[in-house]
């Protein structure tokens, strides 16, 4: 092979790899995995038209699950967490705010085909009592299912997910993308918890224990310096406190947003408000820390004979 040749095969090369390079750079235009989106959606059973999710409000009456305590509002998801099926994310990815579009999840990629091996027959003194009934949902030695008949003792439990089997058609319209990390926050907690709590990011100066870089042979050392950590903080509301998800997994929700909001740590507060003056006085002082004279006015105020509650000791001790 020539000189000439070889020039021209390299300038070949270079040509496909820069065409490549235009590709791949097309292909990363729009919304990419890990962008934060916010999103509204309603999705239906594609057979029976059942609803299976929305954020619209009006679809949630107009359905009748407007009344189950739930906010109905537009959703911020993370693209390729997991955060909706992979149809409806696949769909939004290289997309812009202001698309739109429908997509269709085949059964098996929703809630799975239907297993009829999943329906078993049990005995009905597996059951609550106030759970014997067509359409219960129970939990069997730790298998979540709903009865689909009972008769005498015996009961026939459908460990199915109740939309196995269907496929699910869901229409979804991007909103905008999300930037703010507070916003970001919000969003996740929402997912997580069904509720929004109220929170902010804050830079702390710390003291922290670093390990010191040791003489050879010598024992680790350690020594205090101020180090600044990047903190979201987030006020726990009695709510929030009493939400089965944050006390279950607080933990794994915490490490969630400190990994994806990109925050040092995840500080929780607890605020409790004064009564204003409206508490129990006091209890370890006597009666708010009154007085022999102000316990014997406070007794005539509240119609209370003080010489009768003596007497009335003094017969209990006797």
């Amino acid at each position: 092979m020539t000189e000439d040749q070889e020039a021209e095969l390299e300038e070949q090369a270079d040509d496909v790899d820069e065409e490549v390079e235009d590709d791949n750079a097309a292909a990363a235009e729009g919304l990419q995995e890990g962008d934060f989106v916010e999103i509204e959606y309603t999705a239906y059973t594609v057979e029976d038209e059942q609803l299976v999710d929305t954020t619209d409000p009006e679809v949630a009456e107009e359905e009748g699950v407007d009344e189950q305590g739930q906010e109905f509002k537009p959703r911020t998801i993370v693209l390729g967490e997991g955060h909706i099926f992979d149809a409806v994310e696949d769909a939004i990815v290289g997309s812009e705010s202001g698309d739109s579009g429908t997509v269709t999840v085949p059964a098996a990629d929703a809630f799975g085909e239907y297993d009829p091996d999943d329906v078993q027959t049990v005995s009905a003194e597996k059951i609550d009592e106030d759970d014997r009934y067509p359409g219960a949902n129970v939990q069997i030695d730790g298998q979540q299912g709903y009865i689909s008949t009972i008769i005498g003792g015996r009961a026939r439990v459908d460990f199915n997910h109740p939309l196995a089997g269907d496929d699910v058609e869901y229409e979804y319209t991007v909103l905008d993308e999300v930037d703010d990390r507070e916003q970001q926050a919000a969003g996740l907690f929402e997912m997580f918890l069904g509720m929004e709590p109220e929170l902010w990011i804050e830079t702390d100066e710390v003291e922290e224990e670093v390990p010191v870089e040791p003489d050879e042979d010598a024992e680790p050392e350690f020594e205090t310096q101020e180090v600044e950590k990047e903190t979201l903080y987030l006020e726990a509301t009695p709510q929030m406190t009493m939400n089965q998800q944050w006390m279950m997994g607080k933990q794994q929700i915490g490490q969630q947003i400190i990994d994806q909001i990109g925050v040092d740590r995840v500080i929780v507060q607890e605020v409790i408000d004064g009564m204003g003056g409206m508490g129990m006085g006091g209890m370890m002082g006597g009666m708010g820390g009154m007085g022999g004279g102000d316990i014997e006015e406070a007794l005539e105020d509240a119609d209370v004979d003080a010489d009768e509650i003596v007497e009335e000791l003094e017969d209990a001790d006797e």
